[in-house]
């Protein structure tokens, strides 16, 4: 593993492309309504990245199965309805009142990346969707509350499964958070499960996207016939929040704030 630490300039560009990624998601945010496309939401975020003189990350990204080398991302977010935790491909599916839709999004600018996720309501949805998105927001922000110096990876990991089981609900075990800088996806892989005090000490520098997902049943997941979108196996509701944090000899940096 080798942890790549960032300089306080190289933080400061993660920053910029981090805040252009967070007002995208916000906009997006505010965009979802009954009746609209999730092809839609994914113009309005190529059009911001353009504006912003950034690029999208996700776009043209590689499929993570070697057999499918002409498969690559189409589309500038991931917009995944319901039952569907990540990877959903932007398409004419309009929204329907009562669904959750989890928006993630990756913005380049001038060679870093900004990474962070939101899942919202469309119109009014159930009690239990609400309480799903609540618990999982929740078990970011106590994520983040970890990022300290003194910690260890095992500790983010342990806070968000202790958290997510605690309230019912079950965190996905083949997807993980990850470090974040040039790359999007650089070491270390973050699991959302694990054991206190296990794992590489924190240092100031590190740079991770958190992102609890979590379903509401059984955490089996499947990927569907586009080799992209993963779904839980049972149809149960999932969620899914990030943010890009950095490591500071303080307080943790959330670097996806608009």
């Amino acid at each position: 593993m080798a942890i790549i630490i960032k300089s306080d300039q190289e933080i400061a560009l993660m920053r910029q492309a981090g805040r252009t990624n967070g007002r995208i998601l916000e906009a997006l945010a505010r965009a979802v309504r009954p009746g609209i496309t999730t092809r839609a939401l994914d113009r309005m975020a190529r059009d911001m990245l353009r504006a912003a003189g950034a690029t999208p990350a996700f776009l043209n990204y590689p499929n993570p199965n070697p057999l499918l080398v002409d498969a690559s991302y189409p589309a500038a977010i991931n917009a995944s309805i319901n039952d569907e935790l990540v990877h959903g491909i932007p398409s004419r599916r309009r929204l329907k009142e009562g669904d959750i839709l989890s928006i993630d999004c990756g913005t380049v600018y001038e060679g870093f990346v900004g990474d962070s996720a939101i899942t919202v309501p469309v119109g009014r949805i159930s009690a239990e969707a609400r309480r799903l998105l609540e618990v999982t927001e929740e078990a970011l922000r106590r994520a983040i509350e970890v990022c300290r110096v003194g910690n260890r990876l095992g500790d983010i990991s342990a806070t968000i499964q202790e958290w997510v089981e605690g309230q019912g609900f079950n965190v996905v075990r083949e997807y993980t958070g990850h470090g974040v800088g040039r790359d999007m996806h650089e070491d270390p892989s973050i699991p959302n499960w694990g054991k206190r005090n296990r794992g590489v000490p924190l240092r100031p520098g590190m740079t991770f996207a958190l992102e609890p997902m979590v379903t509401a049943g059984a955490p089996d997941l499947v990927v569907r016939a586009d080799h992209w979108t993963v779904a839980t196996a049972d149809g149960s509701l999932c969620a899914h929040f990030e943010h890009t944090v950095a490591v500071t000899d303080g307080e943790p940096e959330i670097l996806t704030l608009p």
